[in-house]
């Protein structure tokens, strides 16, 4: 049963900006840390950001100073905002609680940065 519902990918320049979206159930938002992965072609899904209840964050160090994870209490979404995108960040993005739960995956959402 999928629990959440990415959004926002689409084909972006390099150097361009994006901002991805996941919709999850209030019980889940308010209650646990929520992330987001990325996997890029061929390789295994990777942590991107978190973000806790209490508007904690934390980064890998590939995205720090160019992405920023945030939330709405209100849609009980997730947010990823993207900017100074390069191609390496071309993948398909999840969200997901932390650590990752298997039956929590959705259909993520692909972006690709062309050069």
């Amino acid at each position: 049963q999928v629990q959440v519902e990415e959004s926002g990918g689409r084909l972006v320049q390099a150097g361009g900006s994006l901002r991805l979206s996941c919709a999850t159930s209030g019980t889940i938002f308010s209650t646990y840390v929520m992330a987001w992965y990325r996997q890029l072609p061929g390789k295994q899904r990777d942590f991107v950001a978190y973000i806790g209840p209490s508007g904690l964050t934390n980064y890998a160090d590939s995205v720090k100073g160019r992405f920023t994870i945030s939330r709405d209490s209100v849609k009980n979404t997730v947010f990823l905002q993207m900017n100074s995108l390069k191609p390496e960040d071309t993948a398909v993005y999840y969200c997901n609680l932390l650590p990752p739960q298997r039956d929590f995956w959705g259909q993520g959402t692909q972006v690709t940065v062309s050069s």
